[in-house]
């Protein structure tokens, strides 16, 4: 890479200022009606200009470098950005396309450097560059510090080798409604009714309530039950069409996207481990996804850490083993939590279940019929359920070099943590837990969250978990695992 300061693509200038304008157009469509109710007529249409211009001008004073050791941005005119990062702070390295930078043969490069950045301003984005220069910036930033191994079959670079891992089916379209996106969807339907409502000042009465039969309200709930599937396979189509997962030497590519394509490159020295996705719905379907735990990037970067979508579950663990190389952590047994962890999972369900009854009670009191408690069978039901569930999933290991930790029900994951990667543990117990004997113990760490957790850990298994991963880490402060 050479040391002179660069522009970023000159084609630019046809998608900045057609950006801008995006941003001011409600600002021109106001100016436009503005100008027709004063007879100023086309000279309202002098109000593009300004963000025009301001698309040129950002080009114009962006400028960027890369070189041995460093990545160096600046932009700006009035309000300078100086952006610097070293190169081996580099943990993702992100391609994305627009359907106009396709036809242009442009991508977005972000960089991401593991910091935790609020504003847009201090992102390291370069946007755009021409396809081969980002392909070969993301290479260039990915590869630099490794020396090139070769295919001991072949004797090529592994680098030129493409391991393809999973590659997107339609038949994934089916989990997409089992996802969550869909509920999402369908609330977002019913808010759009009401305000619809609201604008509209439609006001329904008693009578009108009256008329409606059992029959209309099944069809109003299947017909928004129906869109929000639609959305939802919709959505994921857009969002992971094309999806594809490969490996290229010790850099792990994940590309999707089905108009704005998106490409992300994981170094695998900064993958620490995943998080296995097995939700309620997902598990319904025999599905489940899986997303990396990435050195360097937080929470708020999810989007970057994704290796497999919501998919079938079989090709879910085939990725879980090719990238921790071990099936064992995925699929190796846990150790049970004991009798103390399972009656806190059946108190506190049945514990959240008992307003509801205590609300039937004061029906029945009120003069209701008594036959209402009946009713209570239903969250008594729902709670002893998701209790059991919850019960069944609560679990550790430390399999093949790796902290596993499994717990939830409704939104269920299993979370693999190489010992590597393990830079502490936190063990905490409120005054209940003290009581029986547990603890909820987290393996901290720089990527994802922070930490992977557990709850209602026996302290012993808990301690004797830490001294497994961190030899001597916890010993030194507990005698118990001495």
């Amino acid at each position: 890479m050479s040391d002179a300061w660069e522009r970023l693509d000159p084609r630019m200038l046809l998608i900045h200022p057609v950006r801008e304008v995006g941003k001011f157009l409600p600002v021109l469509i106001g100016l436009v009606v503005a100008g027709g109710v004063s007879g100023a007529g086309p000279w309202a249409l002098l109000g593009v200009v300004a963000p025009v211009a301001l698309g040129v001008v950002r080009y114009l004073t962006t400028t960027y470098r890369v070189t041995d050791g460093r990545v160096e941005l600046r932009r700006g005119l009035l309000q300078r950005h100086a952006l610097s990062t070293p190169v081996d702070r580099v943990r993702t390295v992100d391609l994305t396309a627009s359907p106009i930078h396709r036809i242009l043969g442009l991508a977005t490069v972000v960089i991401g450097t593991g910091g935790v950045v609020s504003d847009a301003d201090e992102r390291l984005e370069l946007d755009a560059l021409p396809r081969e220069q980002a392909t070969t910036l993301r290479v260039h930033l990915l590869g630099s510090r490794q020396a090139p191994a070769t295919d001991g079959e072949h004797g090529a670079p592994i680098d030129e080798v493409e391991q393809v891992v999973a590659r997107f089916s339609p038949r994934w379209l089916w989990y997409a409604p089992f996802s969550g996106t869909a509920l999402v969807a369908m609330a977002g339907l019913i808010g759009a009714a009401a305000q619809f409502s609201e604008i509209f000042r439609i006001n329904l009465s008693e009578e009108d309530f009256a008329a409606v039969d059992g029959t209309f309200v099944l069809g109003v709930v299947a017909v928004v039950a129906a869109l929000g599937v639609i959305l939802a396979v919709a959505g994921y189509l857009v969002t992971n069409g094309g999806f594809l997962l490969s490996r290229h030497g010790a850099t792990w590519h994940v590309r999707r996207g089905l108009l704005t394509r998106r490409e992300t490159s994981i170094d695998v020295p900064r993958l620490a481990g995943i998080r296995f996705g097995e939700p309620a719905l997902l598990r319904l379907a025999r599905g489940r996804r899986v997303s990396a735990i990435v050195t360097g990037l937080d929470s708020s970067q999810a989007s970057s850490a994704v290796l497999l979508p919501p998919a079938p579950a079989a090709t879910a663990y085939d990725v879980a083993r090719a990238v921790l190389a071990d099936p064992a952590p995925i699929t190796g047994p846990l150790l049970p939590h004991g009798r103390t962890a399972t009656t806190r999972r059946y108190t506190r369900a049945l514990m959240g279940a008992t307003p509801f009854v205590v609300l039937l009670a004061l029906l029945v009191v009120g003069g209701a019929s008594a036959g209402v408690l009946l009713v209570a069978v239903v969250p008594f039901g729902l709670a002893l359920a998701l209790a059991t569930d919850r019960a069944r999933s609560l679990g550790h290991a430390h399999l093949a070099d790796h902290v596993v930790m499994r717990s939830g029900s409704v939104v269920r994951s299993r979370a693999a943590l190489g010992d590597s990667h393990v830079i502490g543990w936190n063990m905490r117990a409120t005054w209940f837990q003290r009581r029986a004997g547990l603890v909820t113990v987290a393996a901290t760490t720089a990527g994802g969250g922070g930490r992977i957790e557990v709850y209602d850990v026996p302290e012993l298994a808990a301690l004797a978990l830490a001294d497994a991963a961190t030899p001597g880490l916890i010993s030194q402060f507990h005698e118990e695992v001495r």
